[in-house]
């Protein structure tokens, strides 16, 4: 069950107006979890707290003292982030039972700090270490998008995130990307998707899986939506539209390079059809190779993934422990092969990373923003992948495979709604460009939005 999808600047308009009182907004969207058949998408609801959140706003918005267009908001979070009073389980039975959090993460005190409704957690893959959203221990959500009768995945690892804003039950939620996490659920649920640059927030409070790879962002209905949000965690006051770009002043590559290697072809001319869609609108677009892309690859064929040796690193104890029986075993597998990553590969990686995030950069130059499919297929059947572990990791890394090269080469990114592929499944359009860039991206974002409409 679902309900009508609001977006963030919706709700913003009906609150600031007093059409929509937050108390009464609040009640509706726990009464629409409570109520959802999906009971795989929260893990926990702050029920006390959006109460109290609420009320506080309602009293604000009446003496004409709101905080900004985000008062009255609700919001969902990713079991990443730190809540005060409740265990940060990070998708995960093992950390159930650890000692509550004694305050939030800075991003939830920034975002509780612009009078946004806290109303709960949503679900993720363990420890966030899969893209594609399984989690044996709290249940999949289902992917809305799913064909009556089959269950679809959601994604991962912020799953919960993505199926929450793509159900209508919150219009925004805050997940995770070390290697995909937002813009692949985003892209499978058929919703916005925005991953910083590296940095770009606090991550005081957020439970890490490769640090020198996370990256924070929001899933959401809107690009409008997202530079709220994004003007917010960072502590500013809210931002307004920021100016779009002339269609005529677009300049776009698409990389012709891995990214479309075994692609669906139902995605495939989904993309080709955005493609021709902002040509027609006077954009420049040219296509272009890149073999730093091809040398991400080797890299980690020769040295081991920079993911998996930091989250070995991270985990290690557990791995050799008790708590690894309680542990989804694919991700046991997947974290203990960072073992055999030595330290000198692991520097080698770090080494060969900045030479080739300073030739993409340069290849690409400074007035250039990439556009591509977000991934090469839409979302797959549940089962199967339950079923068969090696087919687990074949569609885990095909599926990581288009956004990673994103969070090796420090991109910033938005994945936007691009029409539908294989099965009327939601499909991707991928807009990325280089680290720090994130202001002039989520203009770009916006312009494309508006062409694609």
């Amino acid at each position: 069950m679902s309900r009508r999808p609001r977006s963030v600047a919706q709700l913003s308009v009906l609150l600031q107006s007093g059409t929509l009182d937050p108390v009464e907004l609040a009640e509706e969207t726990l009464k629409a979890i409570e109520g959802n058949t999906d009971t795989a998408i929260f893990t926990y609801l702050l029920k006390d707290r959006a109460k109290a959140e609420a009320e506080a706003s309602r009293r604000r918005i009446r003496k004409g003292r709101s905080l900004g267009v985000l008062d009255g908001v609700p919001i969902a979070w990713k079991d990443l982030f730190d809540i005060e009073g409740l265990p940060t389980t990070a998708g995960s039975r093992v950390f159930a039972s650890n000692e509550p959090a004694h305050t939030d993460a800075a991003v939830v005190r920034a975002l509780a700090g612009a009078g946004m409704v806290n109303v709960g957690r949503v679900n993720m893959s363990e420890f966030a270490f899969s893209g594609l959203g399984i989690n044996p221990h709290y249940g999949t959500p289902r992917n809305p998008a799913s064909p009556a009768g089959e269950h679809r995945i959601p994604g991962g690892s912020s799953s919960g995130s993505g199926v929450a804003v793509a159900t209508g039950l919150v219009p925004v939620s805050i997940g995770t990307d070390t290697g995909g996490s937002v813009r692949i659920p985003a892209t499978f649920n058929g919703t916005v998707g925005y991953k910083a640059t590296r940095g770009r927030y606090a991550m005081d409070g957020v439970f890490p899986l490769s640090k020198s790879l996370d990256s924070l962002g929001s899933l959401c209905h809107t690009v409008q939506d997202a530079i709220w949000i994004d003007a917010a965690m960072r502590g500013l006051p809210a931002a307004d539209a920021l100016p779009r770009p002339s269609p005529t002043d677009l300049s776009f590559v698409i990389p012709e390079t891995v990214f479309f290697d075994d692609a669906e072809p139902e995605v495939v001319a989904a993309f080709e059809a955005a493609v021709e869609r902002l040509e027609r609108a006077g954009a420049d677009i040219r296509r272009m190779a890149f073999p730093e892309f091809t040398a991400i690859f080797d890299l980690m064929a020769k040295h081991g993934a920079l993911v998996t040796a930091e989250a070995f690193v991270l985990h290690r104890e557990r791995l050799k422990g008790p708590a690894a029986a309680g542990m989804d075993p694919r991700v046991v597998k997947r974290a203990a092969l960072g073992a055999k990553i030595s330290l000198a590969d692991y520097i080698e990686t770090l080494n060969a990373r900045e030479r080739l995030i300073a030739s993409f950069e340069t290849r690409l130059g400074r007035d250039s923003v990439l556009i591509s499919p977000t991934l090469p297929h839409v979302a797959p059947p549940l089962q199967p992948l339950v079923d068969d572990e090696d087919l687990f990791f074949r569609v885990n890394a095909k599926t990581l495979r288009n956004p990673l090269i994103g969070n090796f080469l420090d991109w910033c990114g938005v994945s936007l709604p691009c029409c539908v592929g294989a099965g009327g499944m939601p499909a991707g359009l991928l807009v990325s460009a280089p680290r720090g860039s994130d202001t002039r991206l989520l203009a770009i974002a916006s312009a494309v939005e508006s062409l694609l409409g």
